[in-house]
């Protein structure tokens, strides 16, 4: 399996700002994983602080190695 995380936050503001929200971005996410069923196809949309929509997690296939 591969876990696949993508968010975009913007940079406009304050460096420590962006740093804050992918900090909390990568904690609320990666506690909840427990309550997933890690198999492909399962993903969920991810959100800052403000709930605006920042990216989106998913699990996908590994691809086979030749």
């Amino acid at each position: 399996m591969k876990f696949v995380l993508e968010v975009d936050i913007p940079s406009s503001g304050p460096s420590e700002t962006t740093v804050r929200e992918l900090s909390r971005v990568l904690r609320y996410w990666g506690g909840n994983l427990h309550h997933y069923t890690l198999a492909p196809g399962v993903g969920e949309t991810v959100y800052d602080s403000a709930y605006q929509q920042v990216g989106r997690w998913t699990i996908t296939e590994t691809p086979p190695t030749p």
